[in-house]
């Protein structure tokens, strides 16, 4: 997936910027709200300066956008504007029959977006992950577990407690919404950190727990943006197996490999490749 040498480091940053642009301006158009497109022009300048610096060999180049993006929604939307961008936002505005805030943001970054480029939004914006990302277990250490189901139970509790609210008529429903995403995060950043010390894998949230799987998951088998091997160059060391935080299969071409529709394009296997195979 990397390009090297002159213009051709900042062909996919572009296309990138591009399709961020191209949404801002559909949205503004659209609902006629200029927040749009200073909303999606942000988050695609940052996440496209992640992709040029890893195209610059700057080592930190995906925290760059990942805090860029994460600190923004988490801090701005979320704290500041109050408004709940978890899953819970999303069944909210859903249920309401509004598209705004979450319904949009899941839209385009966790339904459509993973087709474009598949779970990059756990890579470079999540701000769960964003802080778990800091912890010590940046390589698996142990065998990964058989819990993937627990993401369809959190999502389902996601939807019933949504429900539920709707069903009992809660008066000041924003105000409960704004609760949930300050109890929700505290509850995602309590349970995300002890589980990386538990199992020793800072990922182990995103592998078991995380409900927002659910909708990336199937949307990226067919991703565009893939990190790719090169069966003519690999030697079969088994280093790209050993950096992935999410336990991908690189060394298989294939659609179908082992956890591939968990690949966050963090591209430490990329970096780990002593043939460049990837």
């Amino acid at each position: 997936m990397r390009e090297s040498g002159g213009i051709k480091q900042f062909v996919l940053p572009a296309m990138m910027w591009l399709i961020f642009e191209a949404v801002a301006v559909a949205l503004w158009l659209l609902t006629g709200e200029r927040f749009y497109v200073f909303n999606f022009s942000y988050i695609g300048t940052s996440v496209a300066a992640g992709i040029l610096l890893f195209q610059l060999r700057y080592q930190h180049a995906r925290r760059v956008a990942q805090f860029l993006v994460g600190t923004y929604m988490l801090v701005y939307l979320g704290l500041i504007c109050r408004e709940n961008m978890q899953i819970e936002g999303f069944w909210y505005y859903l249920f309401t029959g509004v598209f705004e805030a979450a319904t949009i943001h899941y839209a385009v970054a966790k339904i459509a977006g993973p087709l474009v480029f598949g779970r990059g939004w756990c890579g470079y914006a999540c701000w769960t992950a964003m802080i778990l990302d800091l912890l010590p277990y940046k390589m698996m250490q142990r065998p990964r577990k058989e819990w993937g189901w627990v993401r369809y139970l959190t999502f389902a509790l996601s939807f019933l407690f949504v429900s539920a609210l709707f069903l009992a008529g809660v008066n000041d429903m924003e105000r409960m919404m704004f609760l949930s995403f300050l109890i929700g995060n505290a509850l995602y950043y309590i349970i995300g950190i002890a589980l990386a010390f538990a199992l020793k894998d800072n990922r182990a949230f995103c592998k078991y727990i995380c409900p927002v799987a659910v909708f990336l998951k199937p949307m990226s088998y067919f991703s565009l943006l893939r990190v790719k091997c090169d069966e003519s160059k690999c030697i079969s060391c088994g280093r790209c197996r050993r950096v992935c935080p999410m336990d991908v299969d690189m060394t298989d071409p294939s659609r179908k490999r082992k956890n591939g529709t968990e690949c966050i394009l963090c591209h430490e296997c990329v970096k780990a490749c002593p043939e460049k195979a990837l």
